[in-house]
């Protein structure tokens, strides 16, 4: 008999990748200009030009051996110690190359953590809304997601949270610029949920999923987890930043400060190895290297941010203003997102239902797109508000 866990997995898409590719189909037949599809977080700008530069120049000066051989599992050392200077520079830590652990994206970091640290039975804590893949990268790993609420400004309820620690609790997740809200942890929320852990006497990590650092529109401070509490890893992808979500580059950034340093990071190399993600993209991990530091043109996200929540707010809508990411999480009128994203649809619009992130009453509308689309889809929203004052 199969994996029936693994099995069901592959049956049943993500929501998000059901939408996407329902949206595929339904271009196919009205033409790609009449569908409004919000659905997924794939940048819209492209890679800076320097990215463009820095390929062609690793391609032709390095020996062609050695340009697509493996490096190191754990990754190329002068790469890992490149990310570690970047960290040191930014955040004021102590990194060193053995702190990096190079990765395919963010989600191979979080897979490969998540193994390194739960046995079975582990609970791991999640603030809702959050990315839905969490509870499968979770369970994989042997562990139990906790989902803890947040308040209407979608930070975390401190007193929910403090209540859900226990002797089970292995690990929290922390994700800020948040998916699917758009919203920031600030540096006071960020001190009392490591204040609140500190009270408990069993070893609780901190993971912070950090694929938006970059993406932030106000002079709001993102604060580095590693400043705040020891027992802390970040897990990291150059997907946003850079515009290479298909390029799967990122990594995994252990805090040497933490007392079981080295098991940590040993416990990482070791779940790596055993579920094949070592040696990540050769080519990519040199290119980060030469292009660390910069960004794509966010300036387009936040344009598109402002022309949309403007609008949405005029035609009646509700949803926390996002600070960060490019994610909008819309409150469903009446209540029920599906409802609410089946209803769009009949106006070709493409959000995703909250429901998968812990919020039945919100959908998601990633606003990576281009300028252009936010501009045709304005009527189609505007009709979508009024459906609902018949």
């Amino acid at each position: 008999m199969l994996n029936e866990t693994n099995v069901k997995l592959g049956q049943v898409r993500s929501s998000i990748r059901e939408l996407f590719e329902y949206g595929k189909k339904r271009k196919a037949e009205i033409g790609e200009e009449n569908v409004f599809d919000f659905s997924l977080g794939n940048p819209s700008v492209p890679a800076p030009e320097d990215v463009k530069k820095a390929l062609i120049d690793i391609i032709g000066n390095t020996d062609p051996v050695e340009l697509h051989g493996y490096t190191s599992a754990q990754g190329d050392f002068s790469v890992r110690n490149s990310v570690a200077e970047e960290l040191n520079s930014k955040f004021a830590t102590s990194l060193t190359a053995d702190c990096i652990y190079m990765t395919c994206g963010a989600s191979a970091s979080l897979t490969v953590t998540l193994n390194a640290l739960l046995n079975k039975g582990d609970e791991v804590i999640v603030f809702a809304p959050y990315f839905p893949e969490y509870r499968v990268f979770c369970e994989h790993a042997g562990g139990k997601i906790v989902t803890i609420d947040c308040d209407n400004s979608f930070q975390p309820d401190l007193d929910k949270f403090a209540k859900a620690l226990n002797g089970k609790t292995k690990a929290v997740i922390i994700n800020s610029p948040n998916n699917p809200s758009g919203v920031i942890y600030g540096e006071d929320t960020i001190k009392k949920i490591v204040a609140l852990i500190k009270e408990r006497e069993n070893d609780i990590y901190i993971i912070s999923d950090e694929p938006y650092r970059e993406l932030v529109y106000s002079e709001a401070k993102i604060p580095f987890i590693m400043n705040y509490y020891k027992r802390s890893i970040v897990c990291y992808s150059y997907s946003k930043s850079l515009s290479l979500p298909g390029e799967r580059i990122g990594y995994i950034a252990v805090n040497n400060e933490a007392e079981d340093f080295a098991d940590i990071y040993a416990g990482i190399c070791g779940a790596g190895r055993a579920l094949g993600f070592v040696c990540a993209p050769a080519l990519f991990q040199r290119l980060v290297s030469k292009c660390r530091g910069q960004t794509a043109d966010i300036s387009v996200y936040k344009a598109n941010r402002d022309r949309l929540s403007k609008k949405l707010t005029e035609y009646g809508f509700a949803f926390a203003k996002p600070d960060g990411a490019f994610y909008l999480f819309l409150k469903a009128p009446e209540g029920g997102a599906r409802a609410f994203a089946e209803r769009a649809k009949e106006y070709e619009i493409l959000v995703v239902a909250g429901n998968d992130f812990g919020c039945g009453e919100f959908v998601r509308i990633s606003y990576c797109v281009s300028p252009e689309m936010i501009e045709r889809s304005l009527p189609a929203f505007k009709k979508l508000a009024q459906s609902y004052k018949k």
